[in-house]
């Protein structure tokens, strides 16, 4: 049986697109994105819990975000999870997961 590895998401941008230029031209961008679920407890009061997200975009997709994105813009998300490691500053070895973007749509109302 085959696996899936699939994300969707839907939120807003903590901060604007971080942008970047690789070796080649090859252009990323990181997006910092809050997901936020809102319940009801036993007694009937609302509570809600935001989770943030590192979203990574590539190519065409960065060149998007770069354009079009900005703190606070809505977007929904589709992707992969993908988690690397890397090695810090005192040898200590770092994980970091992210979701790495097929697809976005901008959810924003045009201005």
């Amino acid at each position: 049986m085959r696996g899936l590895n699939k994300v969707t998401l839907i939120g807003n941008l903590g901060k604007p697109p971080e942008i970047q230029a690789l070796e080649g031209g090859t252009k990323v961008a990181k997006l910092s994105l809050a997901t936020t679920e809102t319940y009801k407890d036993s007694k009937g009061q609302s509570h809600s819990n935001t989770e943030w997200h590192t979203v990574v975009l590539w190519q065409s997709l960065a060149e998007l975000a770069a354009t079009y994105l900005q703190k606070g813009s809505l977007i929904y998300v589709e992707g992969k999870l993908k988690t690397r490691s890397y090695e810090d500053k005192t040898g200590e070895k770092r994980y970091v997961t992210e979701i790495i973007a097929d697809s976005i749509i901008m959810l924003d109302k045009p201005q």
